[in-house]
């Protein structure tokens, strides 16, 4: 389930950002800015008794100014509020209601979304009073809180979860395939979408940064199988990427589509090779645990010999080792080359990342692999790994039990997910390993 979007606004100096710092710093239980993608914190995953949502920040408003910076910062807050699910709208209680706050109330009753209106800056209970004079914005009743010394948070938060979907009830279950083709900008995205498609579905342009938000659209092949194609807004490297920019709200949706995707597929540019984005994006889609299938597009524009798919291939996977599992596809979005080869390789990768193995058959390999090699020894002491067992999918997650976790090394654990995979395949998913120590009077 995609985790609901709220947007921080208001005009300038009105206390947005220190509440969003506020957030970062003490009242949330999961936080992640994901690095190397955005320059400067501008959104946080954040959770509050299980509701689980994500946070943006965004540039003061000023309706009226003329000066090309704070129009672009006006600019970005309106596309934060189109994308947005919910707006928090934030007033400074000090001040007072000003014709600046009418006019952004305004502007967001035109966007149909709810609105909570936040009254800042109510550092004391006496305060409070200060909230009344605000009732005359029409967005119902004003929350006053303070975000310096945490004021009424909880009761901001409490009300802003009504918005959100109730963490209990269990989503239905979809059979439909989430697919999400990513990459950086121009690289051919949109053009793969509408050649799986067979329409022009997604607008495509060779102009970079298009694609402004991420599209769903519902797709059944001609085997009968249900994919939810998701294309994204292309992902940048971060010195590209403006503080005051709208691409900033691009990129929040792109990630949130590699978060609720099944399988991804990275779209790299053949004329241009493996880059340090596609290594970050490739990076992120690994650490979300996601199926992944490497797609080189606009391979039709390279020059070729019998070598040179080889060669190319080498190269992919000496830039993304730790994406050794993903299978390397060369596709032409343009002319339609091998395009009719992404879903069967979607529809296999899928399945590999659900693929469960009894626990009889795992510790069969597992003591097979253990006698081929044994386990490393530190100090004396050697790792023993009594049994392992399957703890989930999606990806494929095995719970090994040890004497000691800290006698595990890296390279051992590399050989053991290699013994798997050869016995096994997984080919299109990253595996999980879990340590736990078994005590001895357990053993």
């Amino acid at each position: 389930m995609a985790k609901p979007l709220v947007a921080i606004v208001g005009r300038p100096n009105v206390g947005k950002s220190t509440f969003f710092n506020t957030m970062a710093g003490r009242r949330v239980s999961i936080v992640e800015n994901t690095p190397g993608v955005t320059r400067d914190r501008v959104y946080l995953d954040c959770e509050w008794q299980n509701y689980k949502f994500t946070l943006i920040d965004t540039g003061g408003i000023d309706p009226t100014s003329e000066d090309p910076l704070l129009q672009q910062m006006r600019r970005q807050a309106e596309i934060a509020i189109e994308t947005c699910d919910v707006i928090l709208f934030f007033v400074d209680g000090k001040t007072g209601m000003t014709a600046d706050d009418q006019s952004v109330a305004d502007m967001l009753r035109k966007a149909r979304k709810p609105i909570l209106l936040v009254v800042n800056k109510i550092d004391n209970v006496k305060a409070l009073n200060d909230v009344y004079e605000f009732y005359n914005l029409g967005l119902g009743d004003p929350i006053g809180i303070s975000s310096v010394n945490l004021l009424n948070l909880g009761d901001l938060l409490e009300e802003l979860c009504k918005f959100f979907p109730d963490p209990d009830e269990e989503e239905e279950e979809s059979t439909a395939i989430q697919l999400a083709i990513c990459g950086k900008p121009n690289v051919g995205k949109s053009s793969l979408t509408n050649r799986i498609l067979g329409q022009e579905r997604v607008m495509v342009s060779d102009i970079a940064g298009t694609t402004r938000d991420a599209i769903d659209t519902r797709f059944t092949d001609e085997a009968g199988d249900d994919f939810v194609i998701i294309d994204t807004a292309g992902i940048r490297r971060k010195r590209a990427i403006g503080y005051q920019t709208l691409e900033r709200f691009s990129i929040v949706r792109a990630l949130a589509a590699i978060d609720r995707c099944d399988v991804a597929l990275l779209v790299i540019d053949a004329t241009q090779g493996v880059t340090e984005q596609d290594a970050k994006i490739a990076g992120y889609i690994d650490e979300q645990g996601k199926a992944a299938i490497i797609v080189i597009n606009k391979w039709d524009a390279i020059e070729k010999d019998t070598k040179t798919m080889n060669e190319f291939t080498a190269k992919v996977r000496e830039n993304l080792k730790f994406m050794a599992y993903a299978p390397v596809l060369y596709i032409s979005a343009l002319t339609g080359q091998r395009v009719n080869k992404v879903l069967e390789a979607v529809k296999a990768a899928y399945a590999e990342s659900r693929r469960r193995i009894t626990t009889g058959l795992l510790n069969d390999i597992l003591a097979d692999a253990q006698a081929a090699l044994q386990p490393p020894s530190t100090s004396g002491r050697r790792l023993k790994i009594y049994y392992a067992t399957q703890q989930g999918v999606q990806p494929p997650t095995f719970v090994m039990f040890v004497n000691d976790e800290t006698l595990m090394h890296f390279s051992y654990e590399r050989y053991l997910e290699k013994q798997f995979r050869k016995s096994f395949g997984f080919e299109g998913t990253p595996l999980r390993f879990i340590l736990r120590e078994k005590k001895k009077d357990e053993q």
